[in-house]
């Protein structure tokens, strides 16, 4: 096979809406002060709805859209961080929630860029022949993580999920989904940190965004350099929604003024694994993006990890 594509997308988010205002009722903050600082107005949180029931929904939507069943899956890849089972993993769950048989099922934990490392470890099994059809999760319960007297963290994260179906395609079609530029700087590991049994996540503001806003640009500029696609040709960009003006920032050292970049942090909150595909799949729903449209997908976040590829819009 020359490759595996996208050929479908979907989402879901909790129903239940937490506004700047409403935080501002829980701890010492305002509207203007998270907007200046983050961009976000919004977010989804949880409530009675497991991680599974997020990723399963996603996953759901993702089959529906690609007109395929959960019978042709053979292989299941949920990114997250916040599972609270240890066995059988949220792969293994959502495939049976769906009625996917005997499929390979594991869990990726790369953090914020969860789902850029699920992908390309999918597009790796199925180059190698080692699966045809998977399902591509990103999945976060973030609200499980909150300190909601830290308003450091609690107004930047919520929960949600999207979903990737990936398919193997023929060896004359132009590869769907580019070579992966992925990596880690452990040394910086401490700067976002979820530990403990009773996990809270905690981070250093401040490093992060100076390695977000400097460090990042030239590797994704690279993921396109693989792709054979300079930066000016991207119709979309879609990386991890942190942070408003992180985002912002790479956009602009990519010189990417004619593309459709993804700013769903306002609405969505950061949903570490989930905002990558939450986002584009929300892009692609809304018309926004057209089929075959390259598009580029970055990752990046706890760990100090970062992953990033040019995909085709499905």
């Amino acid at each position: 096979m020359s490759g595996s594509r996208i050929v479908a997308l979907g989402h879901y988010q909790p129903p239940k809406v937490l506004s700047n205002d409403d935080l501002a009722a829980l701890v010492d903050t305002d509207d203007e002060w998270i907007r200046t600082r983050v961009g976000i107005r919004t977010r989804h949180i949880a409530e009675g709805e497991t991680l599974v029931d997020l990723a399963a929904e996603a996953a759901q939507k993702a089959l529906a859209n690609s007109g395929r069943t959960a019978e042709e899956i053979d292989l299941v890849v949920v990114a997250t961080c916040t599972a609270i089972e240890r066995s059988p993993n949220t792969a293994a769950a959502v495939a049976a929630r769906l009625g996917v048989t005997s499929p390979a099922a594991y869990d990726i934990n790369t953090v914020c860029s969860g789902f850029s490392y699920a992908l390309a470890t999918a597009d790796h099994a199925i180059r190698a022949g080692a699966a045809r059809r998977a399902l591509v999760i990103g999945a976060e319960r973030m609200s499980d993580t909150l300190d909601w007297t830290d308003r450091s963290t609690c107004v930047i994260f919520g929960d949600g999920a999207g979903a990737a179906v990936v398919e193997a395609q023929e060896d004359d079609a132009e590869p769907g989904i580019g070579p992966v530029v992925w990596g880690s700087e452990p040394e910086k590991g401490d700067a976002v940190v979820i530990t403990g049994w009773d996990p809270v996540i905690s981070q250093k503001g401040q490093s992060v965004f100076r390695w977000a806003t400097t460090q990042l640009a030239p590797l994704a500029r690279e993921a396109c350099e693989r792709a054979g696609i300079d930066p000016a040709e991207l119709k979309g960009f879609v990386p991890h929604q942190a942070n408003l003006r992180i985002i912002d920032a790479i956009a602009k050292k990519l010189g990417l003024a004619d593309a459709v970049v993804a700013r769903d942090v306002v609405d969505s909150g950061n949903t570490s694994a989930a905002s990558i595909p939450l986002a584009f799949s929300k892009l692609v729903e809304r018309g926004e993006l057209s089929p075959g449209d390259p598009v580029l997908l970055f990752g990046f976040g706890g760990g100090l990890a970062y992953a990033g590829q040019v995909v085709r819009c499905p």
